[in-house]
């Protein structure tokens, strides 16, 4: 019977640990240097089940995470760890985000590519949200005095994204209203009249929707939510 077990749970094992192929995975080496740091480089620092959505290889279950400091999607095998491999053709879900990863342009012409997380999918444009690691470093206190640790700090910006190119969307008013000059009496309104909130996700995205309405109240030729802004800044 415990041989039987003991079987069970070796098949069981190399079941779990064949959940990706080889050729979707490279190994890595574990980040130390931020170990006395507070914080986390991660979204969750704990593996979470996941889906990995590959248009060549197929679909497959792993246990995953996300690494803000590499922007890398991370996978262990016992204790060897290893991260996705960076192709547009493969999307990841981890438990209710949506990662791509996505070579965009800004509308200044910059490339930036990274992992994006959908936040909201429209047949004219897609918001996408996307991490980055703030990082401030220990301060060395005066003589017996304990040392300021250093602090990891996730944060968030959110893009506005059409045919391939992408635009910061502020989470600051003003700076929001100078982005989208061109509706500025409309979206002002329409704060005030619906008390958005910027930093609250769900208002974010139903202010793009109302100036992709205000847009599309356009008589002009061209109802590009970006059209060429910035491009000549």
């Amino acid at each position: 019977m415990k041989k039987l077990l003991l079987l069970s749970f070796v098949l069981c094992s190399s079941i779990l640990q064949a959940q990706l192929p080889t050729s979707l995975i490279k190994p890595v080496q574990r980040v130390f240097i931020f170990d006395d740091y507070e914080g986390s480089l991660y979204i969750n620092s704990s593996l979470k089940d996941a889906s990995v959505i590959d248009e060549k290889s197929g679909t497959f279950q792993a246990k995953l995470r996300y690494n803000i400091y590499n922007d890398a999607i991370e996978y262990k095998v016992n204790q060897d760890l290893f991260e996705l491999d960076k192709r547009v053709s493969m999307n990841v879900r981890i438990d209710d985000d949506y990662f791509y990863y996505c070579n965009f342009e800004t509308t200044r012409g910059q490339e930036r590519s990274g992992y994006y997380i959908l936040v909201d999918l429209n047949d004219s444009y897609r918001i996408y949200k996307r991490y980055s690691l703030n990082i401030t470093e220990p301060q060395k206190s005066k003589a017996y005095a304990p040392t300021v640790p250093g602090k990891l700090t996730p944060e968030l910006t959110y893009y506005l994204e059409e045919k391939n190119m992408i635009l910061e969307i502020p989470i600051n008013k003003k700076e929001l209203l100078a982005v989208f000059s061109d509706k500025e009496d409309g979206l002002k309104s329409y704060i005030k009249k619906e008390k958005i909130r910027l930093r609250k996700e769900e208002d974010l995205i139903r202010l793009v929707s109302r100036y992709h309405a205000l847009k599309n109240m356009d008589t002009s030729p061209s109802r590009s939510l970006l059209s060429n802004r910035d491009r000549n800044r």
